[in-house]
């Protein structure tokens, strides 16, 4: 019985052999091998590492070519095979193959292929200024520059015109090489805004117009001024789920800012900011109008809950010459707040979630006829250092402010007399100018700033 047994397992052994055999030669008998090789056009140098990609029916097949150049595989006959080399120093190289059915299991069929090298590209010059000397960024001898902003991607949207900006503007796509797109606005234009999604729009007298940007495209969508702003302009910033918006009103010295969490929809009130001084002559001017003014005042009071001197100082004091708008900007660096508090003489510094973290003195913006400051802080978008703006005789002048300090130890002086719109973007000023009593339009300059930050 055992013997038997025996019989059965050395005979089922020999049969599984004989089918893998058979399998194994009939396989054989189908396939081909090919030999690839890659070599370069001009010099004949043979191309290794270079990816090889074979597809036939269902299958996909990859590699690498060796050391020569070589490459080899087996292909089934009779098929069609498509080819594809591709190499960083040359261009790819798509073909088709037909594997024939004369050849054998012992034929080796041999392709060569030559790739060409990719061709060396001449790049526009490129001019690195040192810092202070100005270069000319934009300049039309036909269209005035009347604002811009700078985009992500380094372009510059360019507000233009061609005599007049009331007689018709138009939008340009300037990439520092060439117009890449351009767009005629509808209305009357009056300058470009950024919102705090940091996309731009165009205000104009009726409008405000979103400007879209796709490639080399613009389309613009229109929104109602009103709509703008009062729920868009307020919106200073954002930080993660944190947004940052104030409650100013040009006719009120004084205001708030608060931040709002869109993930729970709650707010947070982070400084109050006032001109005491201002506050009182506001409200004062309530004493010295007319029975009729206090009557209408008092009427005003009535029908909205505002105050009476309210209403006369909002409508009478801020037309004189000793009202002034509140100037207290709000910048946010890395996940910080930074408030200047101009009369407090305070430098505020907040957290994302408007908890005060500290705060340095300021006085900067005193004796502003020696100084010349001129009211106005920039933050560079890039780099988010501040720089407070001085005019002197014409000439502008730029100071760094040590947010760890509050000081300004050095200021920058510009190079052309009566420059405007100025911004500062990765530690380059760009600011528009025309020379004084020259035929030249409004053109955009740049100059690199003596900082690395």
């Amino acid at each position: 019985m055992e013997k038997r047994i025996l019989s059965i397992l050395v005979n089922m052994k020999q049969l599984l052999f004989f089918f893998s055999m058979l399998s194994f030669v009939g396989f054989s008998q189908d396939s081909t091998c090919i030999q690839i090789k890659l070599s370069q056009n001009e010099s004949g140098e043979a191309i290794r590492n270079a990816a090889v990609l074979i597809k036939y029916a269902d299958t996909t097949l990859s590699g690498q070519t060796k050391s020569k150049g070589e490459f080899t595989v087996k292909i089934p006959k009779g098929v069609l095979i498509d080819l594809e080399f591709t190499h960083l120093k040359y261009k790819t190289y798509t073909t088709r193959k037909k594997i024939s059915n004369k050849y054998t299991a012992k034929d080796t069929v041999f392709l060569s292929y030559k790739m060409d090298y990719i061709r060396v590209q001449n790049l526009d010059e490129v001019v690195v200024a040192a810092p202070g000397v100005p270069l000319i960024y934009f300049g039309s001898p036909k269209l005035h520059v009347s604002d811009f902003e700078l985009m992500k991607n380094g372009d510059v949207l360019l507000l233009t015109y061609p005599k007049r900006l009331k007689k018709g503007s138009e939008l340009l796509i300037w990439d520092g090489q060439k117009i890449k797109g351009r767009f005629e606005v509808p209305e009357l234009a009056e300058e470009l805004q950024r919102d705090y999604r940091e996309n731009p729009h165009v205000i104009c007298k009726e409008h405000v117009y979103g400007v879209h940007i796709s490639g080399n495209e613009i389309a613009l969508s229109s929104l109602e001024k009103s709509y703008f702003l009062t729920y868009l302009a307020p919106i200073l910033d954002t930080i993660k789920s944190k947004m940052y918006f104030s409650n100013f009103n040009t006719n009120y010295p004084a205001f708030d800012y608060y931040a709002f969490d869109q993930l729970d929809s709650s707010y947070t009130k982070i400084l109050n900011v006032q001109d005491d001084l201002m506050m009182e002559l506001y409200r004062s001017e309530y004493k010295w109008v007319d029975v009729r003014t206090k009557l209408w005042a008092k009427n005003k009071e009535l029908q909205t809950g505002v105050d009476a001197e309210v209403w006369v100082g909002s409508n009478y004091f801020t037309n004189s010459i000793y009202y002034k708008a509140l100037y207290a900007p709000m910048f946010h660096r890395n996940d910080t707040l930074l408030v200047f508090d101009y009369y407090k003489d305070k430098l505020f510094k907040f957290d994302a979630d408007g908890v005060r973290l500290d705060s340095v003195s300021i006085y900067h913006h005193y004796d502003k006829k020696h100084t010349g400051w001129d009211g106005n802080l920039i933050q560079d978008r890039a780099t988010r250092q501040v720089y407070a703006t001085y005019d002197r005789a014409g000439y502008r002048y730029l100071g760094w402010v040590n947010t760890k300090t509050g000081e300004i130890r050095n200021q920058v002086k510009l190079e052309y007399r009566y420059a405007h719109n100025i911004t500062v973007h990765n530690n380059h000023v760009y600011y528009i100018y025309r020379p004084f009593e020259s035929a030249q339009k409004k053109y955009l300059y740049k100059e690199r700033l003596p900082y690395s930050f």
